[in-house]
């Protein structure tokens, strides 16, 4: 205290330490920090990680720094050999697409990583993981647009080409099915089915030559999920159970109301049939978040779209296989013996024609499809609203 008692100051607003008072401290900056960080100490355990690096590997804090680093990755993984490799040449070194299986939850993960020596204190090494999630969504979100723009000259060619001639193989089977023997019925009869059935296939791929401006505006995905949810429990999931996960904050989006309802119909469809109709413990979670952080670059402009509305129906059927994966979303991939492959290419087509993403989870007993998608806005930039339906 000084004579007039008044309380001692440092010069320059600073504290007794020497920092600027109000300043970040380190260990506040690093959690502040969106992507995982940890330091790893010299025998393999976790000194420090961040709050990124909490949610990445669903481990606290407290936890984390009682483990050692193959604890939460495996010990095959090249990011126990590239942090070695740190050590030994006192240098930082990178490596991307890294395949990460966590051991708790089994979920398969792709990361850029990046590791360096921390400063002098010993052989300790600061460790960062980048998951290319949404870098990988970018690229793929391109092939499935790629993907539906070839299926809309194909479906016009098909729908010349093909129906026409279909209508009269089908009216011939039915002429022949009048004076036919019993026996030449079954023959007449399966032409029939199989010529609609063709019709129907290309009846679907005509939808992909639909490029008609759509009309969209505020949307309330909530009463969209409740009237899928509804025509669902009535008809082919009536023998599952569905879980709501709803943020009663949520904004509305921005797309077609009706064009919506067909996604997210077609997306609880899969996931029935993928639980299938036999199985007593089925379940679909719909649920609903506000998603800050994540801009896409409209092609052909300097525009750029925010997604922050995400709406996931996930299940808990078997999952999706690792070969079907990465063509998910383009026509005719499918594993049903009646399926056409074309609902989820469909699918892609619409939420692209919104500006979204749509992007697959395949854990097994949870599987997740997740939608992105923009927020509706009013001319002068403030949010729409919508009333509830």
């Amino acid at each position: 205290m000084s004579g007039d008692g008044s309380e001692s100051r440092e010069p320059n607003g600073r504290d007794p330490n020497g920092r600027s008072k109000g300043a970040p401290t380190s260990e506040s900056v690093i959690n502040a920090l969106p992507l995982p960080v940890l330091t790893i100490g010299a025998d393999e355990r976790i000194l420090q990680c961040n709050h990124a690096a909490e949610s990445f590997f669903d481990h606290s804090a407290r936890l984390m720094q009682r483990r050692r680093l193959r604890d939460i990755i495996p010990f095959s993984s090249p990011i126990i050999a590239l942090v070695a490799e740190v050590r030994r040449r006192r240098a930082s070194v990178s490596e991307y697409r890294v395949e990460l299986v966590q051991p708790r939850s089994g979920q398969e993960r792709s990361v850029d990583v990046f590791a360096t020596p921390l400063g002098d204190e010993g052989d300790a090494v600061v460790l960062m993981l980048q998951e290319r999630t949404i870098a990988d969504k970018m690229n793929r979100q391109l092939t499935h647009r790629g993907a539906a723009r070839s299926m809309i000259a194909l479906g016009a060619m098909l729908a010349h080409e093909i129906k026409n001639p279909l209508a009269g193989i089908r009216g011939a089977a039915q002429l022949l099915e009048q004076s036919g023997a019993e026996e030449d019925r079954l023959l007449t009869r399966l032409i029939c089915d199989e010529s609609d059935r063709i019709v129907r296939i290309v009846e679907r791929m005509e939808l992909f030559g639909d490029e008609r401006p759509v009309e969209r505006g505020p949307v309330n995905v909530h009463g969209v999920l409740d009237q899928v949810k509804r025509s669902a429990q009535s008809g082919f999931a009536r023998h599952i159970r569905f879980v709501e996960n709803y943020d009663p904050s949520l904004p509305p989006v921005l797309g077609n109301r009706d064009q919506l309802i067909q996604v997210i119909l077609n997306l609880v469809k899969n996931a029935a049939e993928a639980i299938g109709a036999d199985t007593v413990d089925g379940e679909i979670t719909l649920s609903t978040a506000f998603r800050t952080g994540l801009r896409l670059q409209i092609p052909g402009s300097r525009e750029r779209v925010s997604l922050p509305i995400e709406v996931a129906v996930r299940d808990n059927g078997p999952g999706v296989t690792a070969e079907l994966l990465p063509d998910l979303f383009d026509p005719f991939v499918t594993t049903k013996s009646q399926g056409s492959g074309l609902g989820l290419a469909l699918v892609a087509k619409i939420v692209g024609d919104h500006g979204g993403i749509v992007e697959c989870d395949p854990v097994p007993r949870r599987t997740t499809f997740r939608l992105l998608l923009p927020m509706s806005s009013a001319r002068d930039g403030r949010e729409s609203v919508v009333e509830a339906e």
